[in-house]
């Protein structure tokens, strides 16, 4: 009688590799806990094929409506980002909150591959119609992912390999997941590795841009970040010197709301004061005095000239440490 040997990985079929993993007790990793999310959270089974989900126009072109100021923002970044990957036969998607694909960029001689995997305009790739992918458990878990071939759920997925970051609106709430995929067998781990950290690149910046239209009027400050893993710092200042807004990073940081609207507060109580003053307040500073030599120590007429009222910028003066008398106001 022939010997029977256990079956390895190379041997065990990706649904029922999927299945062991998500019933294990030791399911413990990131990974695992998608899938088991995919199967107990969602009702999926990796052994039937999955069943698409694509909005029908009236419903993709109210989304786009409700995200159109955004997608405007976002749209120089995503050209950047396509001639960037376009070369390595990639696709990139921009996505709402809900894994629903707004805006799409693919070369024509990728096209026909990439609708025929469903990723378009349209498509709803969340978790929960697609099990373990890129954009959907980017979104479920908000971090930036990597899913390589057949970590997905589903095994009609395991040829992409899909690397996304999610981007956080200026109210610190998920706002959409932006995502490179590609179906190239010859993409290695590495190369992904190199994708990924420029998709997490571009989807901080967009970040970026779309909170600082997001304050018209109000001057942005960036405060020093050391430290921080998730982006650069935001603080939208108004015209009272008073923070009226922070990015999710800012947020993190500082032990702000974690999200909704920001309550209003000195925005020194945030950049703090040191010994030695910030770049931020020695800038100030300098327009302060400068104000005033050129007003002749007039504190009105300084005032108008910067656009703030009399009573801020006598608050302001207190708080740099500057004298109203034109004869002082070099001191340090």
């Amino acid at each position: 009688m022939p010997e029977t040997r256990p079956a390895t990985p190379s041997t065990i079929r990706h649904e029922d590799r999927v299945v062991q993993a998500s019933q294990s007790p030791g399911a413990v990793s990131r990974l695992a806990a998608s899938w088991r999310r995919s199967i107990l959270k969602h009702g999926l089974d990796p052994t039937r094929p999955p069943e698409p989900r694509r909005l029908t126009e009236r419903e993709l072109s109210e989304r786009v409506e409700r995200m159109d100021r955004f997608i405007a923002v976002a749209r120089p970044q995503l050209d950047q980002l396509f001639q960037l990957v376009c070369p390595t036969g990639c696709n990139l998607l921009l996505t709402d909150a809900q894994g629903i694909v707004l805006e799409h960029r693919v070369s024509q001689g990728d096209a026909a591959t990439f609708r025929g995997w469903g990723l378009w305009r349209g498509m709803d790739w969340s978790e929960e119609v697609q099990g373990t992918n890129g954009i959907g458990t980017c979104l479920a878990e908000g971090r930036q992912v990597t899913i390589h071939r057949d970590e997905h759920f589903y095994a009609s997925n395991t040829g992409l390999s899909c690397m996304d970051a999610p981007i956080w609106g200026p109210d610190g709430r998920l706002i959409a997941a932006l995502d490179v995929s590609s179906a190239r067998a010859d993409h290695t781990e590495r190369l992904n590795a190199l994708i990924a950290a420029q998709v997490a690149h571009s989807a901080r910046a967009i970040e970026a841009a779309f909170f600082r239209v997001s304050f018209p009027g109000a001057r942005i400050v960036a405060p020093p970040a050391e430290g921080v893993e998730d982006g650069t710092l935001l603080i939208a200042v108004d015209k009272d010197d008073l923070a009226i807004g922070a990015n999710r990073a800012a947020r993190r940081a500082f032990g702000l709301e974690k999200e909704g609207q920001l309550r209003p507060r000195p925005a020194s109580d945030l950049l703090g004061r040191q010994d030695e003053a910030t770049g931020f307040e020695r800038a100030e500073r300098a327009a302060v005095i400068r104000a005033l030599a050129r007003a002749e120590g007039n504190v009105s007429a300084a005032a108008r000239a910067l656009g703030v009222g009399r009573a801020t910028l006598y608050r302001r003066m207190a708080r740099l440490g500057i004298d109203e008398n034109p004869g002082k106001l070099s001191r340090p």
